[in-house]
């Protein structure tokens, strides 16, 4: 017997390839605001036709503005459920005039199309379908549209985190696992530090022996950073961005380092944040400052998160299709839920090639997807 959701939105696969096609073709790089204002334009009038209520949550010119849509559910004062999306993406504005939405076979390619536009328009099929179908879930649905989840979250972690504290559940919209299509039920912790060093100028042929040489400083401490990597606890330092110097013949009094950190416990986040912190000048004469902290804590695989994968599973099964679970490295909002609510993540697009031009979704999967999330709201 076919199940009338995902029946439903299986007749409407080619009017989400047309909305996703929309999404994509809008550039939203973080910084660009009024770039992303336009695309929010775009999603605030598809809420608003699926019946959400929508509010736009000021970011305080610090980055765009974030979107808070409402539907109802039949009991108005039930904790609601929580659906996590971000429109931002790390491609340049008119990226998408060089590499425009496209269909090709079964897949949609595009900047942005997989991480994590899909899951966006794979959320507001979500709902229509529910309101096709005649279910209304019980608890209300909050969808929060961010901004800013790519360069940290920085100005919409305390509105994910508020609407937390407030929810029965979190679902996280960010792409599935590749291949398979995974959920995600555990994330790695990020750090993120900032190496600054200084040193002293000099002529490298007239004096060199005057000079301090920063970039010499930044060497060493590199390779120590490289040393902290221990794969086989999950936990990665690296150095994903250096600089350093002026020019070929002056020795540089000054250098800097990016440093990316990723663990899978608490514990472990705090041991190597703490030797980062601490680093310690190697070359006489050089100055050291370390700035930075964990910017998204570890997503653990808790009871709650279990509780909810449980569920989605069997979602799957009935509908005739199978769906495993997986743990990131990659960050995401459903880092800050999930030490406050269960929290399911992963439950977006399948595809793949998530910041890279090999960016694709699997257009066949944005049906079912959408259906195993109309039913998961539905039964929370």
């Amino acid at each position: 017997m076919s199940d009338p959701i995902l029946s439903y939105l299986q007749g409407r696969t080619q009017a989400m390839v047309d909305m996703l096609g929309v999404f994509v073709n809008h550039d939203t790089p973080t910084s660009d605001f009024a770039a992303i204002t336009k695309l929010q334009n775009v999603i605030a009038a598809e809420s608003r036709a699926r019946g959400g209520q929508v509010e736009v949550i000021s970011a305080d010119g610090q980055g765009a503005d974030h979107l808070r849509v409402t539907f109802a559910g039949a009991n108005p004062s039930a904790k609601p459920v929580l659906a996590m999306i971000h429109i931002d993406t790390v491609w340049p504005i008119d990226e998408t005039t060089r590499r425009p939405f496209r269909v090709e076979g079964d897949k949609a390619t595009g900047p942005g199309a997989y991480d994590m536009k899909a899951g966006g328009v794979q959320t507001l099929f979500a709902l229509e379908a529910l309101q096709h179908a005649g279910i209304r879930p019980s608890r209300p649905v909050l969808v929060l549209f961010t901004t800013d989840e790519e360069t940290g979250s920085m100005t919409s972690r305390a509105l994910v985190e508020t609407e937390a504290r407030k929810a029965e559940a979190a679902l996280c919209i960010e792409p599935s696992t590749p291949p398979t299509g995974a959920l995600k039920t555990a994330r790695k912790g990020i750090g993120m530090y900032t190496l600054t060093i200084g040193g002293r100028a000099a002529h490298a042929g007239v004096e060199p022996e005057k000079g301090i040489s920063a970039l010499e400083e930044l060497a060493h401490q590199i390779l120590y950073l490289q040393s902290l990597n221990d794969f086989a606890k999950g936990t990665t330092v690296t150095v994903g961005a250096a600089s350093g110097g002026m020019r070929r013949n002056v020795v540089p009094a000054d250098a800097r380092a990016e440093i990316d950190l990723r663990f899978v416990t608490v514990a472990e986040g705090e041991r190597v944040e703490k030797l980062i912190l601490g680093l310690q000048p190697k070359v006489t004469g050089t100055t050291m400052e370390v700035t930075g902290s964990v910017n998204r804590p570890v997503m653990e695989r808790s009871p709650g998160t279990v509780k909810l994968f449980e569920l989605a599973k069997k979602i799957c099964d009935e509908l005739g299709f199978a769906v495993d679970e997986s743990m990131s490295g990659g960050g995401s909002d459903g880092n800050f839920t999930a030490p406050i609510v269960a929290t399911l993540d992963g439950l977006g697009a399948v595809g793949g090639g998530a910041h890279a031009l090999t960016e694709h979704v699997i257009i066949s999967e944005i049906p079912r997807r959408a259906a195993m999330l109309a039913h998961l709201i539905a039964r929370i």
